[in-house]
């Protein structure tokens, strides 16, 4: 950051566990547009500018980012954003990424910085959050604006994820049974060394569009980090090794000592059999000073004074009454979003017929109704202005079974992952008409349904593709 006129940066989840520190070293040196669900009540300050944003819509994404030289992306998808969620957080992750790099590209952001995972060089068996960390990544870059990324090892600090799991482990357990995936080599890193290497990237020529990692002084395991957490906490666990307890049901008993929500700790506990080292450095970035019993000093000192000795990433289920469900399916080779939706829509019409009526007009608006055409259950106006090919979005407007406001949201939308087949499937913002607990237990389990024979509707046409092609390559074969 060394021009003359001071820089503007975006930066997501301002208001969590990294972005709030992270807030306070970049506004030495830069403006900045922090964005949070709840921007607007939050205070404007001289080189600070609050911004509500909710990036599951990309309307609200290039809202927030504009204005932006630079974007930090701080965003991931663990935290309940609905009353119910019917979707896995890799799929969500892709809405969020797909928004904020479109975002970022029509608001001509010169750069994004995005905090991510170590990957293990062997990608092969990466679990499902290393996946998922490794595809935003891809997507970040998708839409030509240049994307640096520090991968960091485990980020020692109060209030994060990692760390707080592992200091209650050591607090609440005196005697620790240590699986084999204790001995797994990884790289923490304190969270002010974090901090410096996110701010130290801002406008670096040196890291753009390069995966940068970033870890402390020390390589570790995971059963060393517990013991050096115990002799800071003043305690003297009785340690035993044992080949048992496999990833999957240690992420059951540690999500039960710790207390964490299940939605933050399986994932990041099934990410545990990798090493996690950093190899692809760069000097000034990569090198934290901060060894782990110092960090690991600092971050138990800052809980005891806040009083974080609970889950600070996940909050309790959402108040509103609204729904989320995302699902990810497979395209046909050369068929778009755009396509899916309409597949979707009439296919509905024939699989349900008589029970339900589709009516489908010439700018693709779709009225779903019982029976017959006059009493309709649910009406969705096609958005021609906010729908590309990779990209159809469908407005929720009206229905029986849809409650529609002024202040409504409610949408469907069918998004295609960039450079791939793969679409994502996504209901956002829905307000279901019928009591909730009759929705949760009877349309909400109708529309999984739904989805899952939509999904084989798709293999199957991908299945006859294929037939058609091979019978197509052998027809040519024989007449040669």
């Amino acid at each position: 950051m060394t021009e003359t006129k001071r820089p503007v940066v975006a930066l997501t989840g301002a208001s969590g566990y990294i972005g709030s520190n992270l807030l306070e070293q970049i506004t030495k040196k830069a403006d900045v547009i922090a964005l949070s669900r709840s921007g607007d009540d939050k205070e404007n300050s001289a080189h600070v500018t609050w911004r509500s944003c909710d990036f599951y819509s990309k309307s609200d994404a290039e809202k927030g980012l504009e204005g932006a030289d630079y974007a930090i992306y701080l965003i991931h998808s663990m935290k309940p954003s609905a009353k119910l969620t019917q979707a896995k957080f890799e799929d969500m992750d892709v809405i969020l990424a797909d928004n904020f790099a479109q975002a970022a590209k029509k608001q001509g952001v010169k750069q994004i910085i995005y905090l991510s995972g170590i990957i293990p060089k062997d990608t092969k068996e990466l679990s499902r959050h290393l996946k998922s960390r490794l595809e935003v990544e891809k997507i970040l870059g998708s839409y030509g604006v240049p994307v640096s990324t520090i991968r960091a090892g485990l980020i020692v600090g109060p209030k994060g994820s990692s760390f707080p799991i592992l200091s209650k482990l050591v607090k609440r357990l005196p005697w620790m049974l240590l699986p084999k995936w204790t001995r797994t080599k990884t790289h923490p890193i304190a969270l002010k060394d974090v901090i410096g290497s996110l701010k130290n990237s801002i406008g670096n020529k040196k890291v753009e569009n390069k995966s940068v990692d970033v870890g402390g002084p020390e390589i570790m395991s995971y059963k060393e980090m517990l013991i050096q957490t115990a002799e800071v906490m003043g305690k003297k666990p009785k340690v035993v090794d044992i080949p048992l307890l496999t990833v999957n049901l240690s992420r059951l008993w540690v999500t039960l000592v710790t207390g964490s929500p299940k939605e933050m700790a399986y994932p990041l506990i099934e990410s545990l059999k990798h090493p996690m080292v950093a190899e692809d450095t760069i000097e000034g970035i990569s090198d934290g000073k901060t060894t782990f019993k110092e960090a690991a000093q600092e971050a138990l000192k800052a809980e005891k004074e806040e009083g974080a000795d609970k889950p600070a990433i996940l909050t309790a289920t959402p108040t509103g009454s609204d729904v989320r469900s995302v699902q990810r399916v497979m395209l046909p080779e050369g068929k778009t979003a755009n396509w899916a939706g309409e597949e979707y829509m009439n296919w509905i019409s024939r699989l349900a017929r008589p029970f339900l009526a589709v009516d489908l007009d010439e700018d693709k608006n779709c009225k779903i109704s019982l029976f017959s055409k006059a009493a309709s259950i649910l009406e969705l106006t096609y958005s021609s202005e906010r729908s590309t090919d990779t990209r159809a979005l469908y407005l929720i407007t009206g229905g029986f079974f849809a409650n529609v406001g002024e202040d409504s949201k409610g949408r469907i939308e069918f998004r295609q992952i960039p450079n791939t087949q793969e679409c994502i499937i996504a209901i956002h913002g829905y307000r279901p008409a019928l009591p909730w607990t009759i929705y949760k237990f009877t349309q909400a389990k109708v529309h999984l349904w739904v989805m899952a024979l939509f999904k084989r509707h798709l293999q199957h046409l991908m299945k006859s593709d294929q037939h058609e092609e091979k019978e197509g390559r052998q027809k040519t074969i024989a007449e040669a």
